[in-house]
């Protein structure tokens, strides 16, 4: 009972939060998707990585450490390195492009960057979007449910519907605003109750020294990279984590995280904005690293219970019911806080993207809102994969769509609608291929799906050259 109302009170702070904003909204399209670039570097950084920090490193990331060991913390690495690298060339120029071409949705300012117009590729891409986009949010509805079914027994469909209620009820209030301000409120949430969580862990097995004792004497458990890579020896090892480096780069492919900073009030504070992104990044994936290590000692009958649910059984089994309650509300934290950014950037696509003319009509963006959350609600209800795979996929296949063109505008290319369409096209192709014939295991999905889009580039480029077309610059 005690759990249940620690749990409320956090959820309830969050949601007052996100209805708040509504005293702010100007109703005007550009407000609701990009709070009229009035956002302080500070939420900017909170938000994105509350955005990027989803149900995924609650529930997916612990669940495949728990299942793999200490070669999950090349993913980590590997994802905040790459991360780190895209963000020196993309996140200042997203922000000025933003500005230039007045356009409210990410894909909108890739269609248009610096004087481009290209209306075909802006289309495809939004259905790639919307696609990909709900499928993401319906991981994080189904992230949530797995946590509530764990804590308090509630079938799997009532968690879902209670995360897609309170979506709803503060994007349609304030938009991406709203989204924002719980943001900043839960990553403050999220790094408390992970950090906690290690804590008592680890004071519970007598200490570091005992801890990594124990984790030692788990077979096989503390090697560097896993014992099935597709290619034995360094040639695997540097193929799984180059492949997670490309994960961390594919972040400036997620319209759902890079529209963040395209809300910063100045370009000129987008340093600001990335120190504060990346210290609390780094500090909370390595505590969910940790923590995914720990609950193998808690947890040793593998096999035997869902892995994505070691968090909260771990939880249950080691601290207070005040302290469940407040692990429940950062588990819960961080699907809610990017099931609403997925659903906002999916209605952008809608109707910013999708539609032959721009939805400004504040009931007709608002409709579009609510009708993506029933969506991506049915597919968490439908779905049988596991949180871990469904963000996986999207996630690669929205980076394989989306970074090959960001990354060849950023450096001075001019695909034409044509080369565009295809490149985004063969990206995403080559991307699902390689994970339907279970290529994945060798390497990250997402590298040969970003390589394969920029190769289209290049090729295309070289034909113009050879044959006098006009197809890219």
């Amino acid at each position: 009972m005690i759990t249940a109302w620690s749990f409320a009170a956090f959820l309830s702070v969050f949601v007052l939060i996100g209805l708040s904003s509504l005293f702010f909204n100007t109703h005007q399209s550009k407000d609701y998707y990009l709070a009229s670039n009035t956002i302080k570097p500070w939420l900017v950084g909170l938000s994105a990585v509350a955005t990027n920090n989803s149900g995924y490193m609650f529930i997916g990331v612990i669940g495949y450490t728990y299942t793999v060991g200490l070669s999950a913390f090349w993913v980590m690495v590997g994802w905040i390195f790459g991360d780190y690298i895209a963000s020196h060339f993309v996140h200042r120029k997203l922000r000025a492009a933003t500005e230039k071409t007045g356009e409210v949705s990410y894909l909108g300012v890739l269609a248009n960057w610096n004087g481009s117009v290209l209306p075909g590729y802006q289309r495809l891409a939004a259905l790639i979007c919307l696609l990909l986009l709900t499928a993401y949010a319906a991981a994080q509805l189904l992230a949530g449910s797995k946590a509530l079914h764990v804590l308090f027994d509630w079938p799997t469909w009532a968690g879902a519907v209670c995360g897609a209620v309170l979506v709803a009820a503060y994007c349609l209030a304030g938009g991406i605003r709203a989204s924002i301000w719980t943001d900043a409120a839960q990553s403050v949430v999220m790094i408390s109750a992970m950090g906690i969580l290690m804590w008592v862990a680890i004071a519970n097995l007598g200490g570091v020294s005992a801890t990594l004792t124990a984790l030692q004497d788990v077979p096989n458990y503390m090697d560097w990279f896993p014992e099935d890579l597709a290619f034995p020896g360094v040639p695997g090892a540097f193929l799984f984590a180059l492949g997670w480096l490309f994960a961390g780069l594919s972040v400036v492919g997620q319209p759902h995280v890079m529209v963040r900073f395209m809300t910063l009030s100045s370009g000129d504070d987008m340093n600001r904005a990335r120190v504060w992104y990346y210290l609390w990044f780094t500090a909370f994936y390595l505590m969910a690293t940790t923590v995914g290590l720990l609950s193998r000692l808690y947890l040793p009958e593998v096999g035997s219970f869902d892995a994505e649910l070691a968090l909260p059984t771990m939880a249950q089994t080691l601290l207070p019911p005040v302290l469940v309650g407040l692990i429940l509300a950062g588990i819960f934290a961080a699907t809610l806080s990017t099931a609403d950014s997925l659903i906002l950037s999916s209605s952008a696509a809608f109707t910013h993207d999708l539609m032959p003319n721009n939805i400004e009509r504040p009931f007709l963006i608002k409709a579009s809102t609510l009708g993506i959350c029933i969506l991506a609600l049915g597919w968490a209800l439908l779905s049988a994969q596991s949180v871990f795979a469904m963000v996986v996929m999207a996630w690669s296949g929205l980076a394989s769509a989306f970074v090959p063109m960001l990354v060849v505008l950023i450096f001075g290319g001019r695909p034409s609608q044509g080369v565009a369409i295809t490149m985004s096209c063969v990206g995403i192709t080559t991307a699902l291929a390689w994970r339907y014939f279970d290529l994945h295991n060798m390497v990250y999905e997402g590298l040969p799906g970003i390589l394969a889009g920029i190769l289209v580039y290049f090729l295309a480029k070289l034909f113009v050259k050879n044959n006098g077309a006009s197809a890219v610059t």
